[in-house]
């Protein structure tokens, strides 16, 4: 692949409505959109950081400078590009720095499946034409509220409920919706809100019967999970704790965890995530993809990697509408009970809506490869 040039976007795409963790309520997603231009083709990534490093260390000014910076110089010098798993090796002395590294690696599949004119699930090894989708709920403020939150998600056609949890507002609210609603696949998600200092909180979750709790303890850790799953029947999910194939390793050599969440972005790209995936189902660890409340262009890619094998439980892929008033690809994701169909178009699957990545496009930069003749 020749390179002629990279685009970079910073965009604010609004939100319906706030979406609260327990680190941060964001009213608006604001990320960066990569766009690698070459042999008459684009392809488009999303670097999926938070206006904040409140997830983890990166945030969207950080990835800015990175990606321009860094990474994408970087890229250029490499020359042509044969494949997008060769980002592991053009970028392996760059420590951390996933989230933007990501946007490079899923441009390039996109591009590379686009030049190859088939899908990029396809080319990842992916075989399903449809993908079990769950639904993310944020924090609520009181028991009731949640119970009929959830009620018009389940009317929506989807089946497994995540509920953001944080102290204070976990075990009431956890058992309203479980005493409601029997039969779902329900699960909390504490994104590191604990310490081992809450065990009692956890052997009360641990009664509700949750397909999983997850990442509860620091955001680094895979020693003081080990030691809460040992305590409680129900699996722990790594989520933040898992950025690399080796971390991943460690943590199942420990017995931290039962599941792994594996977020794109998060493990660099499509091209790392496919290794920790091979990894876990060797060891019999399912796994599902997570979600940064993303747009449609890292949704379409998380859509591609969750047609591998080992993504045996519902993902976080909810329909653009879930989120957003407009998103930024067409068609806009959509639901199919609780599936999203697998698109077969090239690339990624979707187009791009020009117009609307323009309206939420709040700074942009261009960056010519100054070695390939014009």
């Amino acid at each position: 692949m020749k390179i002629d040039k990279i685009v970079l976007r910073k965009v604010d795409i609004p939100l319906k409505a706030p979406f609260e963790t327990s680190f941060a309520a964001m009213t608006a997603k604001k990320c960066i959109i990569v766009e690698i231009h070459g042999e008459g083709k684009v392809g488009y990534g999303e670097c999926s950081a938070f206006e904040y490093p409140l997830y983890n260390e990166e945030f969207v000014n950080g990835c800015w400078a990175a990606l321009q910076d860094c990474l994408i110089p970087l890229l250029l010098k490499a020359g042509d590009i044969a494949h997008p798993d060769e980002t592991s090796t053009i970028f392996e002395h760059i420590r951390k720095n996933n989230l933007a590294k990501s946007s490079i690696n899923c441009a390039l599949w996109d591009l590379y499946a686009k030049i190859e004119n088939k899908p990029v699930y396809q080319l990842l090894g992916g075989t399903k034409t449809q993908v079990e989708t769950g639904v993310s709920i944020g924090i609520q403020k009181d028991a009731a509220t949640m119970v009929k939150v959830v009620q018009g998600y389940l009317d929506e056609g989807y089946r497994r409920v995540k509920i953001k949890i944080k102290p204070g507002k976990d075990v009431e609210i956890m058992k309203a919706v479980r005493e409601q609603f029997s039969d779902i696949m329900l699960m909390a998600d504490a994104n590191s809100a604990y310490t081992l200092d809450d065990i009692e909180v956890f052997k009360e979750l641990d009664k509700l019967d949750l397909i999983m709790i997850e990442q509860p303890l620091d955001h680094d850790d895979i020693v003081d999970h080990a030691t809460l799953q040992a305590q409680i029947n129900t699996k722990i999910c790594l989520d933040e704790s898992i950025n690399t194939v080796e971390d991943a390793r460690k943590a199942i050599e420990l017995g931290s965890c039962g599941i792994i969440n594996i977020k794109v972005g998060r493990v660099g790209g499509l091209t790392e995530a496919k290794k920790i995936q091979a990894l876990c189902e060797s060891h019999g660890i399912p796994v599902w993809c997570g979600g940064m409340v993303d747009s449609g262009i890292a949704r379409a890619h998380n859509v591609a990697v969750a047609t591998l094998s080992g993504f045996t439980l519902p993902n976080d892929i909810a329909a653009s509408s879930r989120y957003y008033n407009q998103d930024i690809i067409k068609p806009e994701i959509e639901l199919n009970g609780t599936f999203v169909d697998v698109p077969q178009q090239v690339g990624i699957g979707y187009d791009i809506d020009d117009q609307a990545l323009d309206q939420f496009t709040v700074e942009k930069k261009v960056v010519v490869n100054e070695s390939v003749a014009v």
